[in-house]
């Protein structure tokens, strides 16, 4: 593939973003950073510098829909936007949705055992929507459908760091404009999200996340075009390297439960340090240790009164 990386600023942790700018028989970026006046700056220099302007771009396509990757939709008049068909809801964000997003956190979060005042500060932070973009989606992509525009170029589903996430695999060169799935120098978060049918079925983030690396694995890739940092090629050890890390997480976990516990209980035990500042992240993070536990059948988890409790089997 004909591949010029643009570099974007971001206000979050995880530091800048990566765009990618793809030559075929159309002209399409895949992922366009926040929507801040920096990102956008970095974002059109970086399409200046490689002989275009914004209203070249015939199609934006999105890995995923959290905002440091969908942002920038705005920006490009003339293009169609493609993606999961779960983005179109955070491009929309209808009061429906918003009103919907905010029960599911709720319900799991008192489920979790959070306590009323931290739950409210999630919700609020939760309501947060200006770094998205406001562009509905002009088309949507399947799981396994040939990128428009570029032949060769396929689309899968790898659900986990978000429940819209594709990677985009390359049939001739094995590359993959890959997101957020695996990224060189961190692990991506399994966010606790709602699921895409949009009912109060929580999906298990981490378990997903894990069948997606291991799926990424199997292609036998060449090279993946991160969305943060450098580009990888030791796919497979990579993989394994994080499946060793979440294995060595989970047994912390399972020595946490030596008496029953709330996931809140276990977030506190877990990132005694950290879990106040970053509540819904690393609740996200023990939510997912303890799905794998269960899904390993060394824990189970029990509905005691409004509360989840998980205790060693």
């Amino acid at each position: 593939m004909e591949i010029v990386k643009i570099v974007m600023p971001t206000p979050y942790d995880e530091g800048d973003v990566n765009g990618f700018l793809v030559k075929g028989d159309a002209l399409s970026i895949f992922d366009v950073g926040p929507k801040t006046k920096e990102a956008y700056e970095a974002l059109e220099h970086g399409i200046k510098s490689a002989g275009y302007r914004l209203e070249d771009i015939e199609q934006v396509i999105l890995t995923h829909h959290h905002p440091d990757h969908a942002g920038w939709v705005d920006a490009f008049p003339k293009a169609e936007i493609i993606a999961h068909k779960y983005v179109d809801h955070w491009m929309r964000k209808t009061e429906e949705f918003l009103n919907y997003r905010e029960e599911f956190y709720k319900m799991h979060m008192i489920k979790q055992a959070v306590p009323e005042e931290s739950m409210q500060r999630i919700l609020r932070i939760r309501r947060e929507m200006e770094l998205y973009g406001s562009v509905p989606l002009t088309k949507t992509m399947e799981d396994g459908e040939e990128v428009p525009g570029h032949p060769g170029l396929i689309a899968y589903y790898t659900p986990g760091h978000a429940q819209s996430h594709f990677i985009f695999f390359h049939q001739q060169t094995r590359e993959v404009i890959g997101g957020d799935l695996l990224l060189e120098k961190i692990s991506s978060n399994p966010l606790m999200e709602p699921p895409v049918d949009l009912s109060f079925h929580r999906p298990k983030s981490l378990v997903q996340y894990q069948e997606s690396m291991k799926f990424l694995a199997d292609l036998d890739v060449s090279t993946v075009y991160a969305g943060h940092g450098n580009e990888v090629v030791n796919v497979k050890e990579l993989v394994e390297m994080r499946l060793e890390r979440d294995s060595m997480r989970a047994n912390q976990v399972y020595d946490i439960l030596a008496q029953p516990k709330t996931v809140y209980e276990v977030t506190k035990a877990l990132y005694p340090t950290v879990y106040e500042n970053q509540l819904g992240l690393t609740l996200s993070k023990s939510q997912g240790y303890l799905d794998l536990l269960v899904k390993e059948e060394r824990i189970r988890c029990e509905l005691v009164g409004e509360h989840e409790i998980y205790s060693r089997i």
